[in-house]
């Protein structure tokens, strides 16, 4: 199944990794990320520390959890490449989102950030995967 397919057919929820220039870690629930045309993958957010963190360093993780209960999900590998404030394409994005997130925190969203993937492995993986290495399942 195609990216774009997988998060927009499966349900689940997901949790958002960052760190900033010294290597402090944060975690944010963000709900599934919208496939762009061109591959890359775009969460919307507001000014926290999620998107602090990324000024300083574009790397993340996204750890996406099936709502099935069998421990079935994905791990996202990522790099931010560009972000943007558009008011249009953030409520275009915004439809996308769990409700909670539509009710609760419509206007702090303020950012449409867009990474790479730079690895996509099983939420749970047997063995030991190299990095770089895509697994599609």
């Amino acid at each position: 199944m195609k990216l774009a397919d997988y998060f927009e057919k499966v349900k689940g929820y997901g949790v958002f990794a960052t760190a900033d220039s010294e290597g402090k870690v944060n975690v944010a629930a963000l709900s599934r990320p919208t496939v762009m045309d061109d591959g890359t993958v775009a969460f919307l957010m507001s000014g926290h520390l999620t998107h602090h963190n990324l000024e300083s360093n574009p790397h993340a993780a996204y750890y996406f959890v099936e709502k099935d209960g069998e421990f079935g999900g994905k791990r996202l590998y990522l790099t931010k490449v560009r972000e943007s404030e558009d008011s249009e394409l953030i409520d275009t994005l915004r439809k996308k989102r769990y409700p909670i997130f539509t009710t609760k925190y419509d206007n702090e969203s303020k950012y449409v950030v867009f990474f790479t993937v730079d690895t996509i492995l099983p939420l749970v993986a047997d063995g030991v995967l190299k990095p770089g290495v895509t697994v599609e399942y």
